[in-house]
Order: structure tokens, then sequence, then C-alpha cells
């Protein structure tokens, strides 16, 4: 089972990444163009070119985990831009975007609040 915490690390990919691609295919895209190693137990998301699904690549010591979600209504309204390959996620924004599509968007309470 693929468990996310708040220590859990995780890297978008910015460009669209091929859904043809299997587990080999992103792990090389993970080491070429994002610089990362896959095998350190972080997560990587990859969207498709029409923003109407994700992939998840994770290696947990055994063997390597690739899920994918496919959004039945709409796109991802939401995805990061930058200069750079990828940008970090924290588990709970991750969380959110696979239940919403916009981690902006949650109207979540903020981690740490006064409670009356």
């Amino acid at each position: 089972m693929l468990q996310l915490t708040p220590q859990s690390r995780v890297f978008v990919a910015i460009e669209p990444a091929d859904f043809r691609r299997g587990i080999d295919g992103l792990a090389a895209l993970c080491q070429q163009r994002l610089r990362e190693d896959p095998f350190t137990g972080a997560i990587f998301v990859f969207r498709n070119r029409r923003g109407s699904a994700l992939k998840l690549l994770c290696y947990d010591g055994q063997g390597f985990w690739l899920c994918q979600k496919r959004f039945s209504q709409g796109r991802l309204s939401w995805w990061p831009r930058s200069a750079q390959a990828s940008h970090r996620l924290s588990a709970r924004e991750l969380q959110i975007l696979l239940w919403n599509g916009n981690p902006e968007d949650a109207g979540l309470a903020d981690d740490w609040r006064e409670v009356a």
C-alpha cells in the first residue's frame, strides 16, 4: 500500500508525460529530466497532455508502485508552472490534488490554528 505521510517527498513533473510509458520509462524520466533518483522512495507525479489523468511512481524498497487516476469529469484545473523540470508538493497538497484537482481551491483550514 502506498502511504502518504507528512515526511513524504513528492515531486511533480512540470511537463506532461507520454502515458504510454510504464515503470521503466517513467523511472528513466525521473533520472534524465527531473535529475532525481527514483529509488529513494519519493513519489513522482506525472500528468498527461490533456490534463485528464495522473500517474504516480514510487519505490517502496521491494519494487515500484505505479498508480494512475483518470478523472471521470473535467480536467486538472491546477498544475505548477516553473522554469525547473519539477516542483515539490507536500503530502497534504498531493492528497488534495488527487481528490479535487486543485490544492489552491481546497478551502481547508491551516495545519495549525487556534481551537475555540
